[in-house]
Parts: C-alpha cells; sequence; structure tokens
C-alpha cells in the first residue's frame, strides 16, 4: 500500500455514517506504520473494544470500512479467513461490516473470521515450514501475500457491490 494521512483514511470510509467516521480514533503509534509493507491496514478502535477498522486499496482506490467484532468468540481454535495462517498465534474472531447502498441503509451487513488484531500481513510473509527446503520459498512466500490480497480485496468487493 502507498502510505495515508488519517485524513485520507477519514475520507475514504463506505457504508458508514458520518457520526461512526466522527468518532473513528487512530492507534497512537500510526505515524509509524509502515504501509508498504500491507496488503491493507486494520485496527481496534482503543477507546471501544469491539469496533475496528479495515483502509485497503481496491479498484485503484483507497477504501476504508468499520467492522463490528461479534461478543462471542468461536468455540474452537478457527483459521483466519483472509491470511489462512495454520500457525494460529492470534484469536481468530468474526467481524461484521454494513454492506454499501441500499442494502446497508436496510441494515444488511455480511461478515468474516479475521485474526483479532489485523497481523495478517505479517503473517503472510513467514517463511514456510522447513519441509518445504526443496521448494523455492520466496515463491511460495509471494504466493501467499497474493492470495491474502485477493481474500481482502473479494470481501471488499462484495461489501460494496450494492454501492448506489
Amino acid at each position: 500500500m502507498k502510505q495515508y494521512t488519517q485524513q485520507q483514511i477519514l475520507d475514504s470510509f463506505r457504508g458508514a455514517t458520518r457520526s461512526e467516521i466522527k468518532k473513528v480514533t487512530f492507534p497512537l503509534d500510526f505515524d509509524d506504520v509502515d504501509f508498504s509493507r500491507l496488503e491493507y491496514y486494520g485496527w481496534r478502535d482503543r477507546k471501544m473494544p469491539r469496533r475496528a477498522y479495515i483502509a485497503v486499496e481496491h479498484d485503484g482506490r483507497l477504501v476504508s470500512l468499520v467492522l463490528n467484532r461479534a461478543e462471542a468468540t468461536p468455540s474452537r481454535r478457527t483459521m483466519c479467513t483472509w491470511c489462512r495462517d495454520v500457525d494460529l498465534s492470534e484469536e481468530v474472531v468474526l467481524y461484521t461490516t454494513r454492506r454499501t447502498g441500499a442494502q446497508g441503509r436496510r441494515g444488511d451487513t455480511i461478515g468474516t473470521l479475521v485474526c483479532s488484531g489485523f497481523h495478517c500481513s505479517k503473517h503472510a510473509r513467514k517463511l514456510p515450514p522447513a519441509y518445504h527446503k526443496a521448494t523455492d520459498l520466496d515463491a511460495i512466500r509471494a504466493e501467499q501475500v497474493a492470495g491474502l490480497r485477493n481474500r481482502v480485496g473479494s470481501f471488499v468487493a462484495e461489501v460494496l457491490s450494492t454501492e448506489d
């Protein structure tokens, strides 16, 4: 991703009300974020524990979404839908977001199981286990990163599919 300012991210929200956007709280370390190592930027709101946000480049533009964390957590260890990290070093939770357009105004939402701390880009860049020694590890890593980018992009496309 390119480097973005807080204002650019605020201006890119889709499916969110003005009051929701006004309440967005950025992480204290926002200025230290290296966007070049991210397929998307996700963070949890420090003032509202069940609220989170993602910003992602989609079809040549920045798109940001408000996410709501489900109160209940999966009863079993679950794999993240986006990074598909099998190490399970991070809790995976259900996040939902309001669809855009008329469906969103009716209250329709869409959800996905994601790493609670949004470290998918880091997980996708991990070297595969040692048993892959006979293969091209950089190619495997590139494939994992491309898969992450595609899955996040598909989620955003589905959210935006009803945009007016």
